[in-house]
């Protein structure tokens, strides 16, 4: 979807560019050109953002900071800060605060009937969101994909060869979020897992999470990681802790999107916020192998029946507390 977020190298091949072409974009009165043509470009336009029109949005412990292209559909505007609104909620109720003090939001119109994103830090936290100029207002407010994109503001960056854990996880907390706040119900997130964590287990030829860079192992491997790891946790505490607390734990050390960790470190910080090991047991089978997992066998457990159309919810299974737990 777009969503990776720029690393250090490319922020410094950036800031090597001649000004010239590092300067907001403006038109022939040399005011900036805010049409979203002018702000699509490879990276994050700063500078010309910082020009633009801007409107605020208070957060629970942050800001959001507003811009919006000037051609974008006048039926997307009007929708635009209900959304950013609830996004910011359901990541500010995972994580018990919204994870940094200023968020600068673009949003830009674009062809087709998409809705993409991306996330920048290396001029403080900042999101794009292209909308496809077909995009109902409805399926705006329906849509995960700034939830995900305002869960990377959470995550320190890590080394490219841990990127899976970056996106897997934003995958995860946007998908456990919407059911938190009401977006979903606990049935569509489960059947959503059933259909898209087998794209995350090993193919023939995979090395481990940190050596496969396929769009199924980076975002759903990256995201059955996280289930695997939430279920472990609450097994171990006995359901007092779960994987939003170590999450909880990296964001409080100061672990936000405006940092760079080891992912050694990471997992450190997360496990001593829930008093186990179980993050940097399972990084260190995962990382280098292929490991299996038996989804079917994972599902009966979770009480997760998977059906023609959905899923069925079994509260007598061995894991179904775990299940409810899990969303709230």
């Amino acid at each position: 979807m777009g969503n990776v977020r720029r690393t250090v190298l490319e922020a410094l091949a950036l800031a090597c560019l001649p000004a010239s072409l590092r300067a907001a974009p403006t038109r022939a009165d040399g005011r900036p050109d805010g049409s979203s043509a002018a702000l699509s470009g490879v990276g994050m336009p700063y500078d010309a953002f910082d020009a633009l029109p801007v409107r605020e949005l208070k957060v629970p412990d942050g800001i959001l900071r507003i811009a919006v292209a000037s051609d974008l559909p006048a039926a997307q505007h009007a929708v635009i800060d209900r959304w950013a609104l609830r996004s910011a909620q359901a990541i500010a109720d995972f994580y018990g605060r919204f994870p940094v003090p200023l968020t600068r939001l673009l949003f830009i119109s674009a062809a087709g009937g998409r809705i993409n994103g991306t996330t920048w830090s290396y001029r403080g936290p900042a999101i794009r969101i292209p909308l496809g100029l077909s995009v109902t207002p409805a399926a705006m407010l329906d849509s995960w994909v700034l939830m995900h994109e305002m869960a990377h503001l959470a995550l320190p960056s890590l080394a490219d060869a841990q990127l899976w854990l970056e996106e897997g996880t934003a995958t995860y907390v946007e998908s456990v979020a919407r059911v938190r706040i009401g977006q979903a119900t606990p049935a569509s997130l489960w059947a959503g897992f059933v259909q898209g964590m087998p794209h995350g287990l090993p193919q023939p030829g995979d090395e481990g999470l940190d050596h496969t860079q396929t769009w199924g192992r980076t975002y759903w491997g990256g995201a059955l990681f996280c289930l695997l790891a939430d279920i472990a946790i609450r097994e171990t505490t006995g359901d007092r802790h779960g994987l939003p607390q170590a999450l909880r734990g990296v964001l409080a050390a100061g672990g936000s999107i405006e940092q760079r960790w080891t992912v050694e470190h990471l997992l450190s910080i997360a496990d001593a916020a829930t008093g186990t090991s179980v993050l940097a047991s399972l990084y260190a089978q995962m990382k280098d192998a292929p490991v299996q997992i038996d989804l079917p066998a994972l599902w009966a457990k979770l009480g997760v029946l998977p059906r023609s159309a959905g899923v069925g919810l079994d509260d007598g299974a061995p894991l179904a507390a775990i299940r409810r737990a899990i969303t709230g």
